[in-house]
């Protein structure tokens, strides 16, 4: 069987590019397509692939400024030719969905989610993060990407979905059913150790993460909180932050299992998809404090691996702080809820799924 994958983009490596990864250990001679790739910053398991981006890729700025390129990247996506192949895996949370396959080739699209910025959190990312011509375009740049974003759906043969919460805005978006199988996350990489004074926020710095609400939690509360992680948001959250606050940047593998293991909690402020770092410390045995929307509430169980608050509000937080300081946890029964989301079940399910697209079965 011939398969390709194809992938948004090749520029960050978080958790949609594991899901590649392990695409990619499945079908080893498969090529990848992507929209946009930085082989300098390539991790080992993409060494010997073979990688081929679109002519995007070499436009000036695409390695920073991929995303202001999306309409552009749809349409270079829809130029790849994949008649050789038997069956086309996509992983997308934005463009790669929408690659043009014969009607003797299947498509299986593992779908991150609809895109943010042009569905669910499109007035958010317009009011706190556009900026001047960004701004005033995205209007009817994004109106014609939802155009555009909800006609290619019908092109997909099987859709899956990485969690419930997405798979419900699949059904709203796009009007069709999709399958949840959830992310593979390496649990095995994680064990409890000895607990230290200090709570963690590990992110992306980007508005929508709201990492500022664990930041004004700390100052009000005065606890020692540790911010792993970089971003566009950096600059602000800095001048935001009290003397109990530490920005450690970007943080390799190892320290950001020992920073996990041995973390008080995890403070998770913002709304994900899924969110492969709540699950990943529940494997290191530490409880995790989560606004309770989103992928959080599929992967952390009330008072027995973590907290959940309401709102994205300061005495919200606070709140769940509290109750968390009050309660006793088990690590041991904390890491037991994360096992579920191991590798191994990811293949087995990706491999039903698979089958059952190239049955031309649709859920």
């Amino acid at each position: 069987m011939r398969v390709a994958l194809v992938h948004d983009w090749l520029i960050n490596f978080g958790g949609a590019e594991r899901v590649l990864q392990e695409l990619a250990a499945m079908f080893p001679e498969a090529p990848i397509y992507v929209g946009v790739a930085d082989p300098r910053r390539f991790p080992a398991w993409l060494e010997g692939r073979r990688v081929n981006a679109t002519s995007v890729s070499r436009w000036p700025g695409a390695m920073r400024y991929y995303n202001r390129y999306l309409p552009f990247l749809a349409m270079a996506f829809e130029h790849f030719d994949f008649s050789q192949f038997d069956l086309v895996i996509s992983s997308s949370a934005a463009v790669a969905k929408g690659v043009v396959t014969g009607a003797n080739t299947r498509h299986l699209a593992y779908v991150h989610t609809p895109m943010r910025y042009a569905w669910d959190f499109y007035h958010q990312y317009r009011e706190r993060e556009a900026r001047g011509i960004t701004r005033r375009l995205m209007g009817p740049v994004f109106h014609y990407l939802r155009l555009w974003d909800r006609a290619v759906a019908d092109r997909v043969d099987l859709m899956v979905a990485n969690s419930w919460t997405v798979r419900e805005r699949i059904l709203k978006h796009y009007r069709r059913p999709a399958r949840v199988i959830y992310p593979p996350v390496d649990v095995d990489r994680f064990q409890p150790e000895p607990v230290e004074d200090f709570y963690l926020v590990l992110s992306r710095l980007v508005p929508y993460k709201r990492v500022d609400l664990a930041i004004q939690a700390a100052n009000r509360l005065g606890f020692h909180l540790v911010v792993a992680g970089s971003g566009p948001d950096l600059r602000r959250l800095r001048r935001l932050a009290g003397p109990t606050v530490q920005f450690l940047g970007r943080v390799d593998a190892e320290t950001r299992s020992r920073l996990m293991a041995r973390a008080q909690a995890l403070i998770f402020p913002g709304e994900e998809d899924f969110g492969i770092v709540p699950v990943e410390m529940q494997a290191a045995g530490r409880p995790v404090l989560a606004l309770g929307r989103g992928g959080a509430l599929e992967t952390v169980v009330e008072g027995v691996s973590g907290l959940f608050f309401s709102e994205p509000e300061l005495d919200h937080l606070i709140d769940a702080i509290e109750r968390f300081q009050r309660h006793a946890w088990d690590p041991q029964a904390i890491r037991q809820n994360a096992l579920r989301f191991g590798p191994e079940r990811f293949r087995a399910q990706m491999e039903r799924a698979v089958q059952d697209c190239l049955a031309g079965r649709r859920l």
